[in-house]
């Protein structure tokens, strides 16, 4: 679906990634696992067009693209919810930006909030709710583009475990539903293990792929597997040789 090419991005004269190539695979939970400040945020804005990359190129179902803005849907650390907005109104954003249908909106975002567990509250405003209400919200506003791929930057972070749990249990259920491919962010490798069908173990400054791991274990999974801990082992053994190490 999706190929990064070489790209390149500096900043202030420094590389934060040079060269650097990837491969999404259509249907598939992709993780990017690396430790904070590599660089993962950085490519994601670049991807997106926050801004433009430095070189390389990107390839979309095989066609070269300048940035995945009008076939990816980006969902941030941060919830980013318009606080003077209900919640329903947050999720239909992107229903309203587009110019859709309003009502086949409304009705279709009713039913993700039912199933996400906001059915009750499309009227309450983000400071009326938990902080994972709030996540399950931006959730479905980013389900609502309608998009192939679904990029995901560290979106449970900031969570407590529970809640964290079960908002991974989530995605795994909206990724078997909904036939969408995901890219997503991370730097928790239970997580990644527990979501991912390819992990991509990204270096230290300046970033690159270091490792590829493909996981067959079947979804959900426990952290028993002896697959998976072997896998775990070979990833804290990557970052402890060094990867996790500070960018200069």
């Amino acid at each position: 679906m999706l190929q990064v090419c070489s790209v390149t991005k500096y900043y202030q004269g420094q590389a934060v990634f040079s060269k650097l190539d990837l491969t999404v695979g259509p249907g598939r939970f992709h993780v990017l696992l690396g430790p904070s400040g590599c660089g993962k945020s950085t490519l994601f804005d670049g991807l997106t067009g926050v801004f433009p990359l430095d070189g390389g190129r990107l390839l979309w179902k095989g066609e070269p693209l300048a940035d995945l803005r009008l076939h990816a849907a980006y969902m941030q650390q941060k919830d980013l919810l318009l606080p003077w907005f209900s919640l329903l109104d947050n999720a239909l954003l992107p229903a309203k930006t587009s110019g859709r249908d309003m009502k086949a909106a409304k009705d279709q975002a009713c039913r993700l909030f039912e199933r996400l567990g906001l059915k009750g509250y499309e009227s309450h405003g983000a400071h009326q709710v938990s902080g994972g209400m709030r996540q399950r919200c931006a959730l479905v506003r980013t389900l609502m583009f309608d998009r192939d791929l679904v990029l995901l930057d560290e979106p449970l972070s900031a969570l407590d475990a529970i809640t964290r749990q079960s908002l991974q249990s989530l995605l795994l259920m909206l990724q078997a539903e909904f036939k969408k491919t995901i890219l997503m962010i991370t730097h928790d490798i239970e997580e990644a293990l527990l979501l991912a069908d390819e992990i991509h173990l990204m270096s230290a400054r300046p970033m690159s792929v270091s490792r590829h791991y493909v996981l067959s274990s079947p979804k959900p999974r426990k952290f028993n597997d002896p697959a998976l801990l072997a896998v775990k082992a070979q990833v804290l053994d990557q970052l402890e040789g060094g990867l996790s190490r500070e960018p200069h």
